[in-house]
């Protein structure tokens, strides 16, 4: 664990790589043509399309799912990435079941939608099969325009700016592009090295630099960026995590569940990743399903999440709720954690159940105890210091509806700007339009 000392209970090899390897499989197989031919088939086309409105990307669903229909997967990749060129992995990741699948007018005749996540990935996977990429630069316009994190956001915001004919400089802080797509989705949902094959992909547009090991406030200053390039963007994400506040938070076997997905995400070898025998995850967003599903899949003989609410009030999808809970992992509303305990190694975590009132959460005084060697925080993260000359809007990056920040020149987007949701479709939709911004404030 990079975050933690090793405990005698986080242990590697507690299952053999052939179990690790079907455990690990495709969460979601990809469409033969003939089955993305009879899945198209049952599309409406509807005119008004609400799942377009529910995509935060504004993809024309029903035009791509169209021509599937019609036996043009390339085109529909390109009327996909037009809008998204991060289509492919959102394909993967996005909570369909709660934006453009729940809107769906099958989902509200025969609670049946029409599988637009699958095809989406059918057509995306499909072009870039091919190695085709389906877009050309304009024109050179001497312009540079600095993005700072190579994550969905600023990968979105490159592409775009690219595409417009201005030279762009990425600047991340880890060795490898992709942010949150390469370091922080569960490995079941992206398989076989695609978030790396999709940025090696989106490159192919030319005219993007990526200087990897290169962290703001460390190696680079916003002012360094502002008097170097005509523009900046900041899609930095959010690489705090929040604190537990618990006693015993300092023990060995406690960790924040977004270094435990990167490890598994870069090992090249699962039975060399240690995990806990009895694992505990604190939170009830993505991040806390994501850390408890894979600790299962690890071969943890038992796996809870302790969430302080209700799980109506769970960041994560009852989708996802219900893929944990089929996974074998518990999950405990209502409670906070308390105290870790363990006499040098990690033991026992103690919960204290807790009701929801006018004034927050009430404390009833029943508490009760479950065996732990792991502890997982994942309660959030916020922004890692604050970068010099910007406002904030609590926690976040202030941004206008352009994205712009309170410093001219600087505009941010994705995860560390205020206003929109964390996810990765959200980020890509914020980079985009941010770029079209910065495109226009050139030529102003």
């Amino acid at each position: 664990m990079s975050n933690s000392p090793m405990t005698p209970g986080i242990v590697p090899a507690r299952l053999t790589a052939e179990q690790l390897s079907e455990n690990f499989a495709d969460l979601h197989p990809p469409l033969e043509p003939h089955e993305a031919a009879v899945a198209a088939d049952r599309c409406y086309f509807c005119y008004d399309a609400p799942c377009v409105t529910a995509c935060p990307t504004a993809i024309d669903i029903p035009m791509f799912i169209r021509q599937i229909q019609t036996g043009t997967a390339e085109g529909a990749a390109r009327t996909i990435l037009e809008q998204n060129i991060l289509g492919g992995m959102c394909a993967r990741v996005c909570p369909t079941e709660t934006l453009c699948e729940q809107a769906c007018v099958r989902e509200a005749a025969e609670g049946r939608p029409v599988e637009i996540g699958r095809l989406q990935r059918f057509a995306t996977d499909t072009l870039m099969s091919a190695g085709v990429h389906p877009f050309s630069r304009a024109a050179p316009t001497g312009k540079r325009i600095a993005v700072v994190g190579a994550g969905p956001a600023g990968l979105a915001c490159a592409h775009r700016l690219a595409m417009l004919g201005h030279e762009v400089v990425i600047l991340d802080a880890r060795p490898k592009a992709g942010g949150l797509n390469e370091f922080g989705i569960a490995a079941y949902k992206s398989t076989n090295g695609f978030a790396e094959q999709e940025v090696n992909w989106l490159m192919q547009i030319g005219g993007i630099t990526v200087e990897n090991g290169k962290a703001l406030g460390r190696d680079v200053t916003l002012d360094d960026l502002t008097r170097d390039y005509d523009a900046v963007l900041l899609g930095i994400g959010l690489g705090g995590v929040n604190a537990l506040n618990a006693s015993g938070e300092e023990k060995p076997g406690v960790s924040d569940a977004v270094s435990f997905i990167a490890d598994l995400r870069q090992a090249e070898d699962l039975t060399k990743l240690p995990t806990g025998r009895h694992v505990v995850v604190i939170g009830g967003g993505m991040t806390a399903i994501d850390a408890a599903v894979q600790s299962r899949l690890l071969g943890a003989e038992d796996v809870t999440i302790a969430y302080r609410r209700g799980r109506e009030r769970m960041g994560a999808s009852r989708y996802e709720q219900d893929l944990a809970t089929a996974k074998g992992v518990r999950i405990l509303e209502n409670v906070v954690l308390r105290n870790i305990i363990g006499n040098g190694a990690l033991r026992e975590v103690e919960l204290e159940y807790v009701t929801q009132g006018d004034a927050g959460l009430k404390p009833t005084g029943e508490t009760i105890r479950l065996p732990a060697d792991q502890v997982l925080k994942a309660i959030g993260q916020r922004l890692s210091g604050q970068p010099e000359g910007l406002k904030l809007d609590g926690t976040k990056i202030a941004v206008d509806g352009r994205g712009r920040t309170s410093r001219a020149g600087v505009w941010a987007a994705g995860d560390c700007a205020s206003g929109g949701d964390d996810l990765t479709v959200t980020a890509v939709a914020e980079g985009r339009d941010a770029a079209m911004d910065i495109h226009g404030g050139l030529n102003e």
